[in-house]
């Protein structure tokens, strides 16, 4: 019978150390990105907006945790939590002592489907020709959900789960429209679906997973500016590829970061979390985001987007 060959030892040695670093040092390496919006009138003051989002929190990841409560000091006008923020039972309590600092900032928060399912073992090579949409079999949610809305709305956040309301950010007057996680069909739309108030000063559209049929509804009732996560940024890239996968809907090129769809601005959260089960990032830094919002320049509509990163 012929023998399989040997893998050089090389190779395993390369392998070894990238699993090592994917997920020892890349996925503990927190940054901050920072995009300037312009979807303010001209003369309109601008405010800054925290996003975070998939913390897939455990109470033991102190790292993130401490992390999360030094972006307290940025002082935000708005925190928007877009959902996973949990992946333990006992998580809660962790998680708001993350936020503690952010929690008397204004804030609101959809939930994701990993703030209701607790984590299970998957194949993560499944990625590569399907999405996640429908693997769970559990019909009840396993995870302290209430508990977690119920810390956060304790401290004033809004719960925007299908819902709308108005809320003072800065010297402006927001709209915000939210739906809960299309990846689980709890997404109601039609709740929610109408024109956005032309009187306000900023209509924000809010939800877990960027599908574009949900994108396009908000764009269509006026919606400004939309914000989600659950990507986590493809996770696994590839150097000067990017993400082989997205997990939803929504194309590889908008996977993260700041960009179009139809008349709104888009921005997808990479997130700051892994699942406990997969806990590695690889040409993927974990991420939060605070974007400013600026006023347009007199005569032009709503153009060109600019970034720059904070490490």
């Amino acid at each position: 019978m012929r023998k399989a060959a040997a893998v050089p030892l090389s190779l395993l040695g390369a392998g070894l150390a990238g699993l090592a670093y994917a997920s020892v040092i890349e996925r503990n390496a927190f940054r901050l990105r920072r995009f300037d919006v312009p979807v303010l009138e001209p003369g309109q003051r601008p405010v800054r907006i925290l996003q975070l989002s998939d913390l897939h929190l455990t109470p033991g990841r102190r790292l993130l945790i401490n992390w999360v409560r030094s972006l307290g000091d940025l002082k935000p006008d708005l925190v928007v939590n877009t959902g996973d923020s949990i992946a333990h039972p006992e998580a809660v309590p962790a998680l708001l002592h993350a936020l503690e600092p952010l929690l008397s900032r204004p804030g609101l928060f959809v939930y994701g489907s990993n703030d209701l399912y607790a984590p299970t073992p998957k194949n993560p090579a499944r990625y590569l020709w399907r999405t996640s949409k429908g693997d769970t079999r559990q019909h009840t949610p396993s995870l302290p959900w209430q508990e977690l809305g119920a810390g956060m709305t304790a401290a004033g956040w809004l719960d925007m789960n299908n819902t709308t309301a108005r809320i003072k950010v800065g010297d402006l007057d927001v709209a915000v429209g939210g739906i809960h996680d299309s990846h689980i069909d709890r997404d109601r739309y039609d709740l929610i679906a109408g024109p956005a108030p032309a009187d306000a000063d900023l209509r924000l559209g809010v939800m877990h997973s960027p599908e574009p049929r949900n994108m396009t509804l908000f764009a269509a009732d006026g919606y400004q500016l939309l914000l989600a996560g659950h990507t986590h940024g493809g996770q696994l890239c590839i150097p000067f590829y990017g993400a082989l996968v997205t997990n939803c809907g929504i194309d590889r090129a908008r996977v993260k970061g700041l960009s179009r769809h139809d008349s709104a601005y888009l921005h997808v959260s990479a997130g700051l979390g892994t699942s406990p089960y997969a806990p590695v990032r690889f040409a993927c830094f974990p991420e939060a985001s605070l974007l400013t919002l600026v006023p347009r320049r007199r005569g032009e509509g709503q153009g060109d987007t600019s970034t720059h990163e904070v490490r």
